[in-house]
């Protein structure tokens, strides 16, 4: 990685020297000499670490604004804040703002070219979490055969080459994230950002703020989720919680393409691309009250409902040969062999829906059973709370042997059925039964065939 390091002094004998030092050590520099100098530099383009002088020419802490800026743009980026008029409460101002280090005036060279490679080891350390984690995510894909699968990846293919704005549903746990974060990838946006906002995790006296941003009494700016997006793609996760009031500012905003930080006077015109999700039925929302019918519709421009794990039961064995082969790919352990169609797994309500399948199987990798036995054992105590087989079987217990074989048959025949997507042919072979004698079977216990 070829790292820049962004030097701000309005003393050009100390800007010389930094500059002559941090070339020397094999980094690559720009400078500036004034605050608004500085602001040009770091809005043109963000460097890797910036060293600033806390005092410049426009106030005794611009240097301080300076650093808030680059934080709310891009909290990762190593601060370094040196300053000849030090004293304990600027230094200590300096790092309640995210500075890295402080380094008071004269500074001793070796020091502070110690604290320079400290911050790019701390970055490159960021950075290579940040790759791992993307390439852990961007590697995951839409697993699975069921028509809903298949439906969303070819939704997919079609509206990424759009601008439209999508409305993802889908219960939680079943790849609302991951489908909008294809889209992205997909889009002519995807070498922007892609900022997630999730409105139930908002405290309700800032949405404002983590959507606008704001300007502050210092003259800083904190900048908001719709401003992090420009240029790329902005998903509002859980959209039916927004309250009532930022909804009505957030259709505004759709409506104007333009919008207000908070305490600021001038418009904000931004490019965006939004996608929003929710787990609860915005229209029934909108008939209880708490969402507006008239931003639903204009979010709701293309829809895409993603089912949850126990209506697709044909997916969980591919999703479990998957989610193996990543988590022994990245943990770098051996590849288990799991029963795809346990009937524990099978019957199961999955309530976490995709996510809640990928904790059983990572749990599953992390404690290493050496058998199937272990494996089966593993799977029945971790989903021992909502097994269907051990409630059907207590119930069983209540009832006539004739009434109980009838209810296991059906709940049987529906799974497997499921599992090969109503395909008769393929379910009568599964359960070894004829193909006429399968037809009679379903029509008996009431269970209707579905393609």
């Amino acid at each position: 990685m070829s790292v820049e390091i962004l030097i701000v002094d309005d003393n050009s004998d100390i800007r010389n020297i930094l500059n002559e030092l941090i070339m020397d050590a094999g980094y690559k520099t720009r400078v500036a000499a004034n605050y608004n100098q500085a602001l040009s530099e770091i809005d043109k383009k963000m460097p890797d670490v910036a060293i600033l002088d806390v005092k410049l020419d426009k106030g005794d802490n611009d240097g301080i604004q300076l650093l808030t800026h680059i934080k709310s743009k891009n909290d990762d980026v190593p601060v370094i804040m040196i300053s000849g008029h030090a004293n304990i409460e600027m230094a200590i101002n300096s790092l309640k703002h995210g500075a890295f280090e402080f380094v008071e005036k004269p500074f001793d060279r070796a020091r502070l070219l110690n604290f320079i490679n400290r911050a790019v080891e701390n970055l490159n350390l960021k950075n290579q979490n940040k790759e791992y984690e993307n390439k852990l995510f961007s590697s995951y894909d839409l697993i699975g055969d069921s028509k809903n699968i298949s439906n969303i990846r070819d939704q997919i293919e079609k509206i990424s080459i759009t601008e439209s704005r999508v409305f993802i549903n889908g219960p939680s746990g079943s790849g609302k994230e991951l489908v909008a974060r294809k889209i992205h990838k997909k889009s002519k946006r995807k070498d922007n950002p892609f900022i997630i906002i999730n409105g139930a995790l908002l405290d309700n006296n800032k949405y404002e703020l983590e959507l606008f941003g704001e300007e502050k009494s210092d003259g800083s700016i904190s900048y908001g989720a719709l401003e992090k997006a420009n240029k790329g793609t902005l998903l509002v996760d859980q959209v039916s919680e927004i309250p009532l009031d930022i909804q009505s500012k957030i259709l505004r905003v759709l409506t104007d393409q333009k919008f207000k930080r908070v305490n600021g006077n001038n418009d904000i015109n931004v490019d965006v691309r939004l996608i929003c999700s929710s787990s609860k039925d915005l229209k029934k929302e909108i008939e209880y009250g708490n969402f507006r019918e008239d931003l639903f519709h204009r979010l709701n421009v293309f829809e895409i409902n993603i089912k949850p794990l126990n209506e697709r039961i044909s997916d969980i064995p591919l999703l479990i040969n998957y989610f193996s082969k990543q988590i022994s790919e990245s943990y770098k352990i051996k590849m288990l062999d799991i029963d795809q169609n346990n009937s524990y797994i099978l019957n199961y309500d999955w309530h976490g829906n995709v996510r809640e399948l990928r904790n059983l199987i990572e749990r599953i990798w992390i404690l290493q059973p050496n058998t199937q036995d272990k494996i089966s054992n593993i799977i029945k105590e971790s989903l021992k709370s909502n097994d269907g087989i051990s409630k059907t079987n207590e119930n069983n217990l209540s009832v006539p042997l004739k009434v109980a074989r009838e209810k296991f048959e059906k709940e049987y025949l529906t799974i497997q059925l499921k599992k090969f997507k109503g395909n008769i042919s393929k379910t009568a072979t599964f359960v070894g039964m004829e193909r006429s004698a399968l037809h009679r079977k379903l029509k008996g216990l009431g269970i209707k065939e579905f393609n």
